[in-house]
């Protein structure tokens, strides 16, 4: 079980003595916390990371489709509001594909918000988690 969420991302096994930042503590640049987010904007974050998973430029549409899936509809208003505040707390990064689309990509620290928020409910579920990354767990 994760005990505390490190800087980098990864995780401590062991409590120390001195305070460590949990998953909660932990903050992007923008100085907000991943317990400040909304459910919304933690499943924008999700679908983010799913279609940079398959190899695709995440932008707007794709990222309303893949929300779809779980909601019902998704206000285009609604998407690009949040889209702006991940990108301004420093979750998301915005860029260009052409010259009328934006993509959208993960900040190292929502990548290492996302890591821990699995291994978080992994332990809930009593699950190991395959070391892909050469790690020990």
């Amino acid at each position: 079980m994760c005990a505390a969420l490190r800087a980098d991302g990864g995780c401590d096994t062991e409590a120390t003595a001195e305070p460590q930042a949990s998953a909660g503590e932990l903050v992007a640049d923008g100085g907000t916390k991943w317990g400040d987010l909304t459910g919304f904007q933690r499943d924008i974050l999700e679908a983010i990371a799913g279609i940079e998973s398959d190899g695709i430029d995440p932008y707007g549409l794709a990222i309303e489709e893949d929300l779809e899936e779980y909601y019902d509809d998704v206000l285009h208003s609604r998407l690009y509001q949040n889209l702006d505040s991940l990108v301004d707390d420093g979750f998301v990064e915005r860029g260009e594909l052409d010259g009328r689309t934006n993509s959208y990509t993960l900040t190292t620290e929502a990548e290492a918000l996302l890591k821990e928020s699995v291994r978080r409910r992994a332990d809930a579920c009593g699950l190991q988690m395959a070391a892909t990354d050469g790690g020990d767990r």
